[in-house]
């Protein structure tokens, strides 16, 4: 049996696999028990890549080795693989974690930060610009912007983008307001975001507004965010924002956050 291209998509996506790992793996499950050299040919991975695959496989819980010669995979059952790939991408997961925390105190973050204030030290502030593609990394962005913040966050959105803003941001956002920040947020709100309202007030001043005027974030006059698309319209994978480093566009921006 073989499998188009977008089955394959779909099962790298789920089970984080690179694609000959997959292919090596439909291989395997076609066959219940083969050799390195069999799977090679069926699934057309090159055979010199066929071993460390399948080492990685097993490493995974997606195969077991057996004993003998010459040396044979036999393939787990797909409900038993679901299982050992949660353990061994949450195990994963937990390691990577501990290892970019050990970084933080390291002599590697301390040259990470010389190159970056090298290339900042180059920079005019007018090339602090750029596209951001993606509703997460625009609410990464929103937060890179809010924990550097030293004077005023302006934070204009609409209602449902308010709900998805205030769960990634909120811890920020207080952060913020116990270093003396001062925020201001504006969005049209329904009866739904009353309580959503009230825990804003904790950290926030908030202004109802009385219609969506769209998305835009300005932090300490000058750092900006504006969001293109239409919250409700735009797929969230397509959701783009500007970032510009502009005292006349923040100035602007904040002016017309005074007159709403």
């Amino acid at each position: 049996m073989v499998l188009d291209s977008d089955t394959l998509s779909q099962l790298r996506r789920y089970f984080g696999l690179n694609l000959y790992e997959v292919k090596i793996w439909t291989a395997l499950l076609s066959r219940g028990i083969s050799t390195a050299g069999e799977l090679s040919e069926i699934s057309g991975v090159p055979r010199s890549r066929a071993y460390d695959i399948l080492e990685s496989l097993e490493r995974k819980g997606f195969a077991v080795m057996k004993v003998g010669k010459p040396i044979k995979y036999i393939a787990i059952p797909p409900e038993e693989v679901i299982e050992r790939a949660k353990k061994y991408m949450e195990t994963e997961h937990r390691e990577r974690v501990k290892r970019l925390e050990s970084v933080k105190d390291s002599e590697l973050m301390s040259t990470l930060k010389q190159l970056y204030e090298q290339g900042v030290k180059v920079l005019k502030p007018t090339e602090y610009s750029g596209m951001i593609r993606g509703r997460n990394n625009l609410l990464n962005h929103l937060g890179f912007m809010i924990r550097n913040a030293k004077q005023e966050v302006v934070l204009v959105t609409n209602e449902k983008a308010l709900f998805e803003k205030v769960e990634a941001l909120e811890k920020v956002l207080e952060g913020a307001k116990k270093r003396g920040v001062k925020i201001r947020i504006a969005a049209p709100v329904g009866k739904e975001a009353r309580e959503l309202v009230e825990r804003l007030k904790k950290f926030a001043e908030f202004k109802p507004l009385k219609e969506d005027i769209g998305r835009f974030c300005v932090v300490d006059g000058s750092n900006v965010l504006v969001m293109l698309e239409s919250y409700e319209k735009i797929h969230p994978n397509f959701d783009t924002g500007i970032w510009m480093s502009s005292e006349p566009v923040g100035k602007s921006l904040r002016k017309a956050f005074e007159k709403l």
